[in-house]
């Protein structure tokens, strides 16, 4: 059962045991939600309706409805049965209060004929002899044009590319960002900001202290952000002004200008905004209109990166469909957490039960937002970040699709195992991804991994949302994959096929404290085994080589395998339930760009996904 609020009184865990909720989580997580026990339930009535085709569009009173595009309606009994999708505004003629009333599609964007595959690319790992110290989105574009024009591939996958905080030390995990509505200078590359030409040297020695970076596989963030800072800082001095930043920033409004706000006060008072002068906290503070003010050409500057790499991305997404990846969440200290700090929770973390990849369960630092007040706020949070991530993208990779039906908050100082799940208008959530999904023209895939709850799996793909299905989770061989899903062999949290095969993942996790099973990896080594009909003594390139060519059996409309695979490389980019004890995204590639685009391996890997239409 599930209270007024939306918190269940417990769950099924991943061995099918009922999870009880403790009592005294469900106090935390009222707490969090601002709440006392004894609180009526919340209002029924929220500023937001959303309807779909072949919903009842009855009124309880007259009303004026304004469309998006400004024309101006007398809706009597019903609204249009020709109601344009949108976002549109239903005012009572009674004076009573208007709504934000959504036209949705009901179903996500899905491009006729679709069927093809492509890499999964964590981008600070992929670098080129021109790259400073991590991989740049003139990096993903070189990848993205040979992919296609060489090895015939449809997409690119790729890392969250959203910004993190501009101190340091740097967050090194993409999916832990201080915004999801922007993204991260660092994926720059210096050399095609405009005005870089004539600054070269000037820029050369920076230039050359950043390429040095790439003699160490392990990435160095924050040398990386001293130099491309002091780079961009340079040109910065130097830009004339241009109108198409002036355009992108009218276009962007006020988000943009809050986050460029965010960012400089970041800056000054080099700390998380939790620690900042109380005048600072809120962003609608009447001093933070006047600090933004009195630093003008700081919030300036911040403004004109996120246009730079607006322009970079955009290059990208010409070469090869983008699938970019939202996370499930932000920093608490970042500027989404600012901004949004009215519908989020303080005090609990979302997390994940225990599983069979996760004993422990997992506990991912970032806070949710309060279910009731998303929707009192009209879902704008959630749209934005939608649509911010959809830009420049043909497909979007939806992190842990299951927040949107429920999600596993874990209050301070618990255990995951002490968690509980907290409901969300999933309906509503839906319809408005299928919305954006479909004026932007691209796709959507739901990372469904861990525990689904039963029936989420056939709403999403009444949504015409793509499963997410992995090799190392399933128990059925690949040709019995669902059609619409994106299958793979693994991810960048579970273990590379050599890192498998060599047993080195398994001794990683067994050096590092972590509950490793040895029936866990014997069973997956067996079934891979099973799969490739190799023994155990068959060298590893012949191994990866072979799973993808039983990958590719899958009727599954996407395939895709990562780098890490087509390399032989053993390390997983992230090992969950470590921090500091493991260089956790910070591993670049065994072999730089150039040298990837001659390996054998590399194009065996290709050759076994590209399939016939």
């Amino acid at each position: 059962m599930t209270d007024a609020w939306g918190v269940d009184d417990g769950y099924y865990d991943a061995t099918g045991t009922w999870r009880k909720t403790p009592a005294a989580t469900r106090a935390a997580i009222l707490a969090a939600m601002g709440l006392d026990p004894a609180a009526p339930r919340p209002p029924v009535e929220a500023p937001v309706r959303v309807v779909q085709p072949g919903q009842p569009g009855a009124l309880d009173r007259p009303a004026e409805l304004t469309l998006e595009d400004g024309t101006v309606l007398r809706a009597e009994a019903a609204l249009p049965p020709d109601l344009p999708l949108g976002y549109h505004t239903l005012r009572p003629l009674d004076g009573g209060r208007p709504l934000r009333l959504i036209a949705s599609p009901g179903r996500c964007y899905l491009p006729p004929g679709l069927r093809t595959w492509g890499w999964a690319v964590q981008l600070p790992a992929l670098r080129s002899g021109a790259s400073w110290g991590m991989g740049d989105l003139a990096d993903l574009r070189r990848l993205a044009r040979w992919s296609r024009a060489d090895l015939g591939a449809g997409l690119v996958l790729v890392n969250p590319l959203h910004a993190a905080a501009p101190l340091l030390p740097q967050q090194p995990s993409p999916y832990f960002p201080s915004s999801r509505r922007y993204r991260n200078p660092l994926y720059l590359r210096i050399e095609d900001v405009p005005g870089a030409a004539a600054l070269g040297v000037e820029l050369e020695p920076l230039a050359r202290a950043g390429r040095a970076l790439n003699a160490d596989r392990r990435i160095d963030r924050d040398a990386v952000f001293r130099l491309k800072v002091q780079a961009l800082e340079r040109l910065w001095q130097s830009f004339p002004g241009d109108s198409a930043f002036d355009r992108y920033c009218a276009e962007q409004g006020e988000a943009l200008w809050q986050f460029a706000t965010f960012c400089a006060l970041a800056e000054h008072h080099a700390r998380g905004w939790r620690a900042w002068p109380a005048e600072h906290r809120r962003p609608d503070a009447p001093a933070v209109a006047r600090f933004a003010a009195a630093r003008a050409d700081r919030v300036r500057c911040h403004q004109w990166l996120q246009w730079l790499v607006d322009q970079q991305l955009a290059r990208v997404g010409a070469e090869l469909l983008l699938v970019q990846d939202l996370p499930i969440g932000v920093d608490p200290e970042g500027a989404d957490a600012w901004a949004w700090q009215d519908v989020l929770a303080p005090g609990v973390s979302v997390g994940a039960p225990p599983d069979a990849f996760n004993a422990r369960g997992q506990g991912w630092g970032l806070p949710p937002f309060v279910p009731h007040k998303l929707r009192s706020a009209a879902y704008e949070p959630f749209i934005q970040t939608l649509r911010a991530t959809l830009r420049h993208a043909g497909g979007l990779r939806v992190d842990h699709i299951m927040g949107l039906f429920r999600l596993f908050w874990i209050p301070a100082g618990a255990s995951p195992v002490e968690g509980a799940y907290v409901r969300y208008p999933a309906d509503e959530l839906l319809a408005i991804l299928a919305l954006e999904s479909q004026r932007a023209a691209a796709f959507v895939v739901g990372e469904d991994l861990g525990t689904v709850e039963q029936g989420v799996r056939e709403q999403l793909a009444e949504r015409r949302i793509l499963s997410s299905r992995v090799l190392w989770f399933e128990s059925r061989p690949p040709a019995d994959y669902p059609l619409l899903a994106l299958a793979s062999v693994t991810t960048h949290d579970l273990p590379t096929v050599a890192g498998l095969w060599s047993g080195s993942d398994f001794r990683a996790q067994q050096a590092l404290g972590l509950p490793a099973s040895d029936e866990d990896f014997e069973r997956l080594r067996a079934g891979l085994r099973a799969l490739t009909g190799y023994a155990r003594e068959a060298e590893v390139g012949e191994v990866i080589v072979r799973v993808h060519r039983r990958l590719a059996e899958a009727p599954s409309l996407l395939l895709a395998a990562t780098l890490e695979d087509a390399l032989a490389v053993e390390e997983r980019p992230n090992m969950p339930g470590t921090t500091a004890e493991r260089p956790n995204w910070s591993l670049a590639l065994p072999l730089p760009l150039e040298a990837i685009e001659t390996v054998p391996r590399v194009r065996a890997v290709a050759a076994a996904l590209r399939r016939s239409a």
